[in-house]
């Protein structure tokens, strides 16, 4: 999977990163090659928490459908 990410150096110093497509994944990094491997760590995080979120709410009736809904 890809992500676009946003970094933006920090008013303090070093990097500020915000990965737009997750909702509340962001992280932070002295330099901006650290901001970066922060950021992948950042995003797994975010989708293994997912993951188990996921887990937890399944049940084995449960019938999952693909809907397509156009804005």
């Amino acid at each position: 999977m890809k992500f676009n990410i946003i970094l933006q150096q920090s008013e303090e110093c070093g990097f500020d990163v915000i990965v737009p497509a997750l909702d509340g994944c962001y992280t932070q990094g002295e330099t901006e090659q650290e901001a970066i491997i922060n950021a992948r760590e950042a995003i797994i995080c975010y989708l293994e928490g997912l993951q188990k979120l996921n887990q937890i709410k399944s049940t084995p009736k449960v019938i999952l459908k693909e809907i397509e809904v156009a804005l």
